[in-house]
């Protein structure tokens, strides 16, 4: 079989939403499957000395203008949340749960987060809402909320970031299609005829 597509995101990135949408198609196009690995990009801020982009003058009214055009060019339901960007500490634990209990559930519980806070609104800096989401998709609410306050999943989101950051990892979405990295929701296109002719 040949390897998953990596998939580094945050929660909190808009790019990572709509890639979030986009990227099981390409990869179940050219027989791939994904793997989901949300980290903390605030970790990457830190490193690399930089911020948010919408923090950053000009460009930062320019981004916000981007999310929603990129969005509705590829028809993804997009709002930009009051509350934004925000903390996923939360979110991405829970995911790293699922991951360890439930590993089928992982695509559509990142999924529906990511819906939740870009096309709803939802606050999901706020780990009882994400409980909720969680549960909306079948996940038991208080095993959720026990989960991502275990020890050892607050240890994997942290080699999880950690790892992320020494493979180069900088941004969200950032795939690794065998070994080869990608940055960006406008390198979707490119992952694609890369997969389809191997490379170049």
């Amino acid at each position: 079989m040949p390897a998953p597509l990596e998939f580094y995101f945050d929660f909190s990135s808009p790019y990572g939403y709509l890639a979030s949408r986009l990227i099981e198609g390409i990869a179940n196009k050219h027989g791939r499957g994904v793997e989901w690995k949300p980290y903390l990009m605030g970790a990457v801020f830190k490193v690399a000395g930089t911020q948010p982009l919408v923090a950053y003058p000009l460009k930062g009214d320019y981004a916000k203008r981007d999310f929603a055009r990129s969005a509705r060019l590829n028809k993804i339901p997009f709002s930009l949340p009051q509350k934004f960007p925000v903390g996923t500490i939360g979110a991405a634990r829970g995911h790293y749960w699922l991951a360890a209990t439930a590993p089928e559930r992982c695509a559509t519980y990142a999924k529906a987060i990511y819906a939740a806070y870009f096309a709803d609104g939802r606050d999901i800096s706020d780990a009882q809402v994400v409980a909720d989401i969680a549960a909306e998709t079948g996940i038991d609410r208080a095993a959720f909320l026990a989960g991502i306050e275990q020890p050892e999943i607050k240890v994997r989101l942290k080699e999880m970031t950690d790892g992320a950051i020494a493979r180069g990892v900088f941004g969200a979405p950032f795939f690794f299609v065998d070994g080869e990295p990608f940055w960006g929701a406008d390198r979707i296109d490119m992952v694609d005829r890369w997969l389809a002719t191997g490379g170049w």
